[in-house]
């Protein structure tokens, strides 16, 4: 029997919407190497439910103690960018990297604990009368009462015996112990360079990842080989990562997570720094190594299926610095009795998490994608099945469905549901029958561990080891998670596609397969949101005739575009052109603290920068400030004189503060909780990010003669960006407000015109444009208002070649002060004896509105490149940098390095 070759053509016409629009799925197109160049933007939110947090306590106004049962606020929230391109360098060399992006923060259990311990504590506002909206807070290390059998007790609310005592009872509830995360950014950036044979390709590849306290680097190699005239595809590859760890050990769980474990057994990762004697950090590295091998297969021209197998060796340092094991030592020699002969009164000890310094994972997955001719439609199944040598075993489904509706619609509805088991070594708590004995040599060094690991106990598993390994993360218990969710895009017709998803997630101890799962306690939902934008530079380039020449027509007559840092610069020439973009921003700030136009000492900024009620003055300023934005820049223009604008924009920033000499001696002003906060602040970079406010301009043709053009632009700016971002609370002390020049936005509605003139007359072209911020509030939503803003500036500019422009130009800006402040921020410290408002805490000038605007002078130098022809011709990149010239500012402010814009934009 003769067997029956299925042309590759009508494979891959019928199996791209198949497997294009299916996300996490090796496409048979890119197996093939017919992966087309493209350039893809995305907006990611990731955000946790509320969890259930029982057995908390908080002081009275009456100095009693209540206990309630609430769910947690602040729950961990994400936001992510992320900005990739492919590009086809030659026929045969393509080019691909990607740029991720992500800040988080918010409320994070770091251990478990028996609900009758009263492991964590609410923060009672200014009169104790009431629940602040804050996150259920460590309340610390103590006293744990016990049965005869070692079962926990809980004191029975109302219930007394003949003496007045509290009676007591068994309670066998646990509970997560609540810690606060501060936003913090992690940014990767990763690339490939591949060589394509006609049935074979090479690949190379490598990045970076860096985060406050982790630094990731990793490399890979990748070849591909087709067979069976393309029908079979096998992949290889290797990678390699160097990971390093440099925590500074949880602050707020000072005095409770205990590293005496990491000190006493020759670990060598744990650091005491003597200027800094609030900090404590853990060194560790780590490696891991993975080779994959997949293999796909053309079924017929309406199906492929796939599989691949994967092994990853990782050694080091795999533990996590900031969760905590809760251990409660039973000492038989010391005992309080509560019952006397029927209950004990142990000692609670939370030591840091220990995992092995090795873990060996295997990975077997499979898909199948099958195309529905009828429907139009692709269905696609996967399985995954994960093992390791902690003991974990997972499994995953997949399933999708991919539904195109006409139009370039396509709705994607996907379902899936993840099961593992628990690592060997997990455990929500730990008992023991030993004292817990320090032991020290002449010097007061710790010498030995002060107890017999061998001894450490789990009632509900007894016959298990914890004498090197224990951990009570939530993710290496027993649980499963389900989840549903649809994605929907718009492809249109010169290569654009928008696309947006949502899936929400259970998670479940009650999911496991087979039962046996973490308790109830454990639950929680969580969803994820996504945005992008995806541009098809092949479709972009293969337009027909009479587009080439529209598109020419519109590069010659742009030929001199505006500076990168100038926005709404230009409109677009005609009813039904589009334009998509992207623009980066940087600016920096450093060196010498000013005063109006002058430098300013220490003692100036001491006596003089922290005016306020109550104010003890200036402890610390600002050492360096950093500020990255990127804006999606799109356009259409509807008519001739009109064209319409949306901007949308992520930015993050980070800042790092230096203490004031001359400063108040901050223990004996602020007391030793405050002190370590301010210690805090000089150890740590502060740092946001997330979206910022939202652009929507109308830009309307005022006159364009060929040689001089005039336009006006009416906008406004949402507000998007968040304005009530805090720190972490640290030695059990809220954080604050992050400074003003920190938060993502504005919280007001502003409306922003402009005016803009241009010309351009052989190789000379100029420009001239004033615009300006309204505030259309008084005040946002955490209490004050940013000061208007104008901003005037004009430019020159010389074609060097007929696709290289230099340009020079001169800004002006006036800023005013901010308007109000903090609510809740009138003195500097509010309770700060008790309980140091969230609101209220002010270490230097940066924390004080009028320390904001100002007049500013600034030159920039800059360069446009367009492709005049090619695949890629109207591609266009500017960049331009900014320089300080003159500041005059309003009361005390860190003097500016200077500015750097970057753009890219297509005009279609």
């Amino acid at each position: 029997m003769t067997k029956k070759i299925i042309p590759n053509n009508q494979v891959l016409k019928k199996l791209t919407t198949a497997a294009l629009v299916l996300p996490g799925m090796l496409s048979p197109v890119s197996a093939t190497g017919a992966e087309g160049d493209e350039v893809d933007f995305q907006y990611s939110h990731y955000q946790e439910g509320k969890r259930d947090i029982s057995g908390l306590t908080f002081d009275s106004i009456d100095g009693s103690q209540r206990v309630t049962n609430v769910k947690s606020f602040n729950p961990i929230e994400v936001e992510g960018l992320h900005g990739s391109a492919k590009i086809s360098l030659t026929d045969r060399v393509k080019f691909a990297f990607n740029y991720i992006q992500d800040t988080w923060g918010g409320a994070t259990p770091i251990s478990t604990a028996p609900v009758g311990f009263n492991m964590n504590s609410l923060i009672p506002n200014a009169d104790a009368t009431a629940i602040v909206g804050a996150s259920p807070y460590i309340q610390g290390a103590g006293g744990a009462n016990l049965d005869k059998n070692l079962n926990p007790l809980a004191p029975i609310p109302n219930t007394f015996d003949p003496t007045g005592q509290q009676v007591y009872g068994r309670d066998d509830r646990v509970t997560h112990v609540m810690s606060y995360a501060s936003p913090e950014t992690r940014k990767q950036g990763d690339f490939k360079l591949s060589y394509d044979w006609d049935n074979a390709a090479v690949s190379v590849g490598g990045g970076i990842s860096i985060e406050d306290d982790y630094e990731s680097r990793f490399g890979n190699l990748g070849t591909r080989w087709d067979f069976n005239q393309k029908q079979t595809t096998l992949n290889v590859d290797l990678s390699y990562t160097n990971s390093e760890t440099n925590a500074v050990l949880d602050h707020d769980a000072t005095g409770y997570l205990n590293p005496v474990n990491y000190y006493t057994q020759g670990f060598n990762q744990l650091e005491r720094l003597e200027d800094a004697p609030y900090t404590t950090t853990m060194h560790g590295n780590r490696q891991d190594w993975t080779t994959h091998v997949g293999l796909s297969q053309v079924l017929n021209k309406d199906a492929v299926v796939s599989g691949d197998i994967s092994y990853t060796r990782s050694t080091g340092y795999l533990s996590n610095p900031y969760k905590g094991v809760n251990i409660v030592f039973v000492d038989p020699a010391n005992q309080g009795w509560l019952y006397p002969g029927t209950s004990f009164a142990g000692s609670l000890y939370a030591l840091l998490e220990q995992r092995p310094e090795v873990r060996n994972q295997w990975n077997l997955g499979g898909r199948y994608v099958q195309y529905i001719n009828p429907l139009d439609a692709a269905v696609h199944f996967d399985y995954r099945f994960s093992a390791d040598d902690w003991g974990i075993q997972a499994h995953t489904f997949e399933a999708d469905w991919a539904q195109p509706l006409g139009s370039g619609w396509t709705v994607t509805p996907r379902i899936r549901y993840y099961s593992q088991d628990a690592a060997d070594f997990y455990t929500p708590w730990l008992v023991t029958r030993q004292a817990y004995e320090p032991k020290t040599d002449a010097n007061g060094n710790n010498v030995g561990l002060p107890y017999d690991a061998k001894k450490f106990r789990n009632l509900a598993n007894p016959s298990a080891d914890y004498s090197k390994y224990f951990s009570s993360d939530h993710r290496l218990s027993g649980y499963g998670t389900l989840s549903g969710g649809v994605t929907v895009s718009k492809q249109f017709a010169k290569g654009l596609t928008l696309e947006t998803g949502f899936e929400y997630y259970t998670h479940q101890g009650g999911l496991k397969i087979g039962g046996g799962g973490e308790g109830a306690y454990a639950d929680f939902d969580y969803w994820l949101a996504n945005a992008s934008l995806k541009v098809d530079l092949n479709a972009l380039s293969l337009k027909g005739g009479s587009d080439n020449q529209l598109h020419s027509g519109y590069v010659h007559h742009h030929a001199s575009h505006e500076p990168a840092g100038v926005m709404f610069g230009h409109t677009l020439p005609k009813a039904g052109d589009f334009m998509v973009g992207y623009r980066y921003q940087w600016n920096s700030q450093s060196g010498n603290m000013l005063q109006g136009s002058q430098p300013v000492n220490d003692q100036a900024i001491v006596a003089n920068g922290c005016q306020g009620i109550r104010s003890f003055g200036c402890f610390a300023a600002p050492d360096s400030m950093t500020m990255n934005m990127h804006m999606l820049d799109l356009m259409v223009a509807p008519t001739d004189w009109l064209t319409l604008m949306l901007m949308p924009q992520f930015m993050d920033m980070g800042m790092s503060m230096r203490a004031l000499e001359g400063a108040p001696d901050a223990y004996n002003t602020l007391g030793m909780n405050l002190n370590g906060h301010l210690s805090h602040h000089l150890q740590n970079t502060h740092e946001t990010g997330g979206i910022g406010d939202l652009g929507i301009y109308a830009l309307f043709k005022v006159f364009d003669d060929g040689i001089h053009h005039l336009h006006v632009t009416a906008g406004l700016s949402a507000p998007t960006g968040d304005v009530d971002i805090t720190m972490r609370r640290n030695h059990q002390i809220d954080g604050g407000y992050v400074h003003y020049g920190m938060q993502l936005g504005s919280g007001t509605w502003d409306f922003k015109p402009s005016i803009t003139y241009t010309g351009n007359i052989d190789q000379f072209s100029w420009g001239a444009q004033a615009n300006g911020t309204l505030r259309m509030e008084d005040k946002n939503k955490s209490g004050y208002a940013l000061g208007d803003m104008f901003q005037a500036t004009a430019w020159g500019g010389y074609n060097l070649t007929h696709w290289l422009t230099a340009s020079v130009r001169g800004v002006y800006t006036l800023q005013g002060a901010i308007d109000g402040q903090f609510m809740g921020s009138e003195g500097q410290f509010f309770q700060a004896d008790s309980y140091s408002s969230s609101s209220s805490l002010k270490f230097g000038p940066m924390d004080y509105p009028g320390n904001y605007g100002g007049k500013y002078w600034d030159v920039g130098f800059g360069l446009n490149v367009v492709v005049p022809s090619g695949d890629f011709a109207g591609n266009r990149l500017s960049v331009e940098w900014l320089q300080p010239v003159d500041d005059n500012v309003n009361g005390y402010q860190l003097d500016r390095v200077g500015e750097l814009n970057a753009t890219w934009g297509y005009a279609f």
